[in-house]
């Protein structure tokens, strides 16, 4: 997974949150996000 597609959910995260849409569901957004960071950090080594 290329970097720069996580950064897309954060900033839709970090909009949600601001304008307090999707309630506790814009949680589970960044949730997703860092799950797969940790997926792609522990499958990225080479």
């Amino acid at each position: 997974m290329p970097w720069p597609l996580p950064i897309v959910p954060v900033l839709l995260w970090l909009i949600g949150l601001s304008a307090h849409m999707g309630g506790g569901l814009i949680h589970l957004l960044l949730f997703v996000t860092l799950i797969f960071c940790v997926i792609n950090l522990a499958t990225d080594r080479d």
